[in-house]
C-alpha cells in the first residue's frame, strides 16, 4: 500500500504533484483532490516527487511525513562554493593512523545513498570497513593472496604490474595499494537491476564529495577493485558480498595526512556540439 495521503484542509490544488509525478498515476478525484486509483499503485517508482514538489507540504506517501523532510530553499551551496569543491577535491594517499568517527561515516553513507539510481531501485549496497585495525587485518590477508599468485605465476600478463606492488610490500611492507587508509569502502547492486555498475558509480561520487566537505580524504581504488574483483574473489565473500552482486568499485578514505592550498588547472573541457 502506498498511503498516499492529502491533508484536504491545506491542499491548494495546484496540480503540481499530478504534473510532476514520473509514473503519471496520480490525478485528481472525485472531489477536486490529488489521488492514486488502486489499480496504478503498481506503477509507482517511489520517488517521493509528490511529496517534495508540494507547495504546502500536505501530501504524504508510504507513510512518511513531509514535515521531516529538510527544506531545499536557500540551503542549497553557492555555486561558487560548489564549484570549488569539484575542482579541489583531491585522490588522497596519505593518511593519519586514525579512524574517522563512525557516526560521521553512518551519516556520510546514508547521505550518499540518496544518489540517484536507474528506475529508482535504490539496490545499492555499501560494503564498509570502518575500523583501521579491520582494514590492516585484511589488508594483510590481500596482500598475502598477492604474494601467494605472484608465487606460482598466476597473476594475469595484464595485471602484471601487481607483481611490483608484491615486491614493495615483501622486501619493505610499503602499503601501495591500500596505501595505509584506514576504511574502506565497496559499493556493489543486484546484477538485475537496471544500470547496476553506473548506480555504484553515481553513489560513490556522492559519498566523495560529502566526504571531501567533510574533511575527509578519499581515494577512487581501481587496485583493490581488480584485486578483490579480478583476482582474489574468495575475498568478497568473506566481504559477505552476495554473488549476484556487481562489483561496482572500491573506495579507500580516511583523514588526510596532507592538506592541498588550492585548485588545479586543468585544461578546458571536450566538448562536442554536433549539428
Amino acid at each position: 500500500m502506498l498511503q498516499f495521503e492529502v491533508n484536504k484542509p491545506g491542499c491548494i490544488r495546484c496540480g503540481e504533484c499530478v504534473f510532476d509525478c514520473p509514473a503519471r498515476i496520480i490525478g485528481v478525484g472525485e472531489d477536486g483532490y490529488p489521488a492514486i486509483p488502486p489499480e496504478k499503485e503498481v506503477s509507482c517508482i517511489r520517488c517521493e516527487h509528490c511529496l517534495v514538489v508540494c507547495p504546502p507540504g500536505v501530501i504524504s506517501i508510504l507513510g512518511i511525513n513531509p514535515a521531516a523532510s529538510l527544506p531545499v530553499e536557500g540551503n542549497f551551496p553557492d555555486p561558487s562554493s560548489m564549484e570549488t569543491l569539484i575542482k579541489g577535491r583531491r585522490s588522497v594517499r596519505r593518511y593519519r593512523e586514525e579512524n574517522v568517527d563512525k557516526a560521521l561515516i553512518e551519516r556520510m553513507l546514508e547521505v550518499a545513498w540518496h544518489a540517484p539510481t536507474g528506475v529508482n531501485s535504490r539496490q545499492v549496497r555499501f560494503t564498509v570497513l570502518d575500523d583501521r585495525e579491520k582494514l590492516i587485518r585484511f589488508r594483510d590477508e590481500v596482500m598475502e593472496g598477492l604474494v601467494r599468485l605472484s608465487r606460482e605465476n598466476r597473476i594475469p600478463k595484464s595485471m602484471s604490474y601487481f607483481t611490483l606492488f608484491v615486491k614493495v610490500w615483501e622486501r619493505q611492507k610499503v602499503d601501495l595499494i591500500f596505501r595505509n587508509a584506514p576504511h574502506l569502502l565497496i559499493a556493489t547492486a543486484p546484477k538485475e537491476t537496471a544500470c547496476p555498475r553506473e548506480d555504484c558509480l553515481i553513489a560513490l561520487s556522492y559519498f566523495e564529495l560529502l566526504a571531501q566537505s567533510n574533511g575527509v580524504g578519499t581515494v577512487w581504488n581501481g587496485i583493490v577493485k581488480w584485486a578483490l574483483d579480478e583476482m582474489l574473489p574468495e575475498l568478497k565473500t568473506k566481504l559477505g558480498i552476495p554473488q549476484d552482486h556487481v562489483f561496482g568499485y572500491a573506495m579507500t578514505f580516511g583523514v588526510p595526512a596532507v592538506r592541498y592550498a588550492r585548485t588545479v588547472q586543468h585544461t578546458p573541457a571536450l566538448i562536442h556540439r554536433p549539428l
